[in-house]
């Protein structure tokens, strides 16, 4: 079927096709897909990459604030160090004892290392940085470097 002139729009049919209900469907049997070839080795790299950290980063006037939910994590466990603009957060969330453990039956919760290296925004004093960890809640505030404006320079 040949598109419309404006390749952007649906085609009637498309359109038409969009707006069906089951009940309205043809019924043709949809093509059947190949099946997906199972990858035996799926769970090979396991544990070869730490999981991610969200975070949060926002700026007032003279701050820039980064903030990651960190519920569970002892502030022992974590490590944050900043270097020339790149900040990064790492850590290990261990889980309760798992010794009288028989059976999973759910296991959604991430254990292990995790770790977030990320590019600050604007430039910042790499010293005097604060941290804190207080309700799950590790907040790092850092003291925005003020850009001087550019001075205009008059052409003889």
């Amino acid at each position: 079927m040949a598109r419309k002139q404006n390749d952007d729009l649906l085609m009637e049919d498309e359109l038409a096709a969009a707006f069906l209900t089951d009940d309205d469907m043809p019924s043709t049997p949809a093509p059947q897909q190949p099946a997906p070839v199972a990858d035996d080795n799926w769970d090979e790299g396991e544990g070869e990459f730490p999981g991610q950290l969200a975070v949060d980063a926002y700026e007032t006037d003279d701050k820039l604030i980064i903030k990651a939910r960190t519920a569970g994590i002892d502030r022992n466990d974590l490590d944050v160090s900043i270097s020339d603009g790149i900040l990064t957060i790492s850590g290990t969330l261990v889980s309760s004892d798992e010794s009288e453990i028989r059976n999973w039956h759910i296991q959604e919760c991430y254990w292990g290392e995790f770790s977030r290296t990320l590019a600050l925004p604007v430039p910042v004093r790499e010293e005097g940085v604060g941290a804190e960890l207080k309700d799950g809640i590790l907040t790092i505030t850092f003291e925005k470097v003020k850009q001087e404006k550019a001075t205009k320079i008059p052409v003889l």
